[in-house]
């Protein structure tokens, strides 16, 4: 046997997942550093909070997200604007602890009643910024106050039901937990893959000709034996075609292709063209398609020419009579069949 090419399929299968299960678990890192640095369980599940005492300690504790019920709420005559439209209405509501600003949505206080005896809401605990500064400054002039006067009864922290943008947070949670989810089942798969190669995808292709575990077996075999034909990641044996390249894994049986060409790709970079690459097209029955991406030439021409002596039925060439051919042999793929072609296309 040749030494090199003993279990050469199942170990291309395991390093080239191995080389995939790097990504969903680098995205899965990130999604948990930047949940963690963006605080954004507070976001998902607000604090809840009784009192104004409470709202000062969640402020000091750099709680952004509460979920309060204010009582007694006061108009300030005074609004938030975003081009040009009114997103918020200010109020305020006295405490024990002073005075609390708070920034209703347009839809919870009727665009501005003059006054609210209670008001349940879900809001941002903002710092500081312009506007409030702003506002405060506007409040000292209306109530023949000093700036100074007005900022040491209110506190330095207002409570923004704007700033907690629901349908936007929606959106957010629910990519962060599609994409998430996505990657963690990933790593499930590749993982399973690894230390099952067989039922990894390519394999799972031969289930369409037969047991899958069987045909990888006799085609393991036939490789390490004797490979009647050999490319850099292209492999003909007596009964199979393989390829395994960084790009993919795929195991056909030479008896069921029916059709095969070849598709040139020019690389450019601006208007300077530097290389060409070709692509092996491979259409067999049971609709299964095979992309081999980025071969030279002599390889692709020489994998043809051997595939076409070693089954006389194929037909060879992408050409109209061709394609019309292999439509009449095959019939028009359902629906289904077309989404996993282009899925497996993308992946």
């Amino acid at each position: 046997m040749i030494e090199n090419y003993e279990h050469y399929i199942t170990k291309n299968i395991k390093a080239l997942y191995k080389r995939r299960l790097v990504y969903p678990i680098v995205y899965v890192i990130t999604l948990l550093i930047l949940w963690i640095y963006f605080s954004l369980s507070d976001l998902l599940f607000p604090v809840t909070v009784s009192d104004s005492s409470d709202l000062s300690t969640a402020y000091e504790k750099n709680i952004q997200y509460v979920h309060t019920t204010v009582n007694d709420l006061q108009f300030t005559g005074y609004t938030q604007t975003k081009y040009g439209r009114t997103t918020g209405y200010y109020y305020y509501t006295k405490s024990e602890d002073g005075c609390l600003i708070v920034l209703l949505s347009p839809t919870t206080c009727e665009q501005g009643l003059p006054s609210m005896e209670s008001v349940t809401l879900t809001g941002k605990l903002a710092k500081k910024d312009t506007a409030f500064a702003t506002l405060l400054e506007n409040l000292s002039s209306d109530l023949d106050w000093t700036n100074q006067g007005i900022t040491s009864k209110v506190s330095p922290y207002y409570l923004s039901q704007p700033g907690y943008h629901k349908g936007a947070n929606i959106f957010l949670f629910g990519v962060i937990f599609l994409t998430g989810g996505y990657a963690l089942l990933c790593i499930v798969l590749f993982i399973l893959f690894i230390n099952v190669p067989f039922l990894s995808p390519p394999c799972q292709d031969l289930a369409l000709f037969g047991h899958p575990k069987e045909l990888l077996a006799q085609a393991e075999e036939e490789l390490a034996t004797l490979p009647q034909l050999a490319t850099e990641d292209m492999f003909i044996t007596e009964h199979y075609f393989i390829e395994t390249s960084k790009y993919g894994t795929a195991i056909v049986p030479i008896d069921q292709i029916i059709w095969i060409y070849k598709y040139s790709t020019l690389h450019q970079f601006f208007w300077y063209h530097f290389s060409i690459s070709y692509t092996l097209h491979i259409s067999a029955n049971k609709h299964l398609y095979i992309r081999c991406p980025k071969n030279i030439k002599s390889d692709i021409d020489g994998i043809m020419d051997y595939l076409a002596e070693a089954n006389h039925n194929i037909l060879v060439g992408f050409n109209e009579k061709n394609r019309l051919k292999v439509q009449e042999i095959q019939g028009t793929p359902m629906h289904f069949e077309k989404i996993i072609a282009f899925l497996k296309k993308r992946i």
